[in-house]
């Protein structure tokens, strides 16, 4: 059975204004603007936590990503999502960094992208209704698994960001 999960968000302007509160899934249809918090986990050996998406969830089913991540809530600031969204997915509480925010129009509709980082331990207890598979790898790994396998959008556009950032910021 696949899990449909509706929820209410902020749907913002271009310069990520507030404008009204909306459902998730009325923002994707009209493709109005609303945030998205993703945290890219890293372990203390710089490898980068991979994981594929159940096939009960109802966006995406069946897709890796780089990131963990979801819809900001109503009143939530990006950084309360990045660390909501880990600890809802993998069981692990680990403090999110916030790298930058962007405007986004890969995935299911456009959105700001809130993008973080966060050190996280070698073992999680990830939840199965939400993650069917998980693993760390290095960076050259994760380059090929992103030309291989099937990830979600959002993944393969918050990790070239990402990268980009981290190498403006050397």
């Amino acid at each position: 059975m696949v899990r449909v999960v509706d929820e209410l968000v902020e749907r913002v302007d271009g310069q990520d204004r507030v404008v009204k509160v909306v459902s998730r899934r009325e923002a994707v249809r009209e493709g109005w603007l609303h945030r998205v918090a993703v945290t890219g986990c890293r372990d203390e050996h710089g490898r980068i936590l991979v994981h594929r998406r159940s096939e009960q969830l109802s966006r995406f089913p069946g897709l890796s990503e780089v990131v963990v991540g979801g819809a900001v809530g109503v009143g939530e600031s990006y950084e309360q999502a990045a660390a909501r969204e880990p600890a809802e997915e993998l069981g692990i509480r680990v403090p999110p960094c916030l790298l930058f925010t962007c405007l986004t129009r890969s995935g299911l509709s456009p959105h700001r992208l809130g993008v973080h980082e966060a050190v996280v331990p070698d073992s999680v207890a990830a939840d199965p209704d939400e993650v069917a598979w998980h693993g760390l790898l290095t960076e050259p790994d994760l380059r090929s698994a992103l030309q291989e396998w099937r990830f979600t959008p959002d993944s393969h556009e918050a990790f070239g960001r990402y990268l980009a950032f981290r190498t403006a910021q050397s």
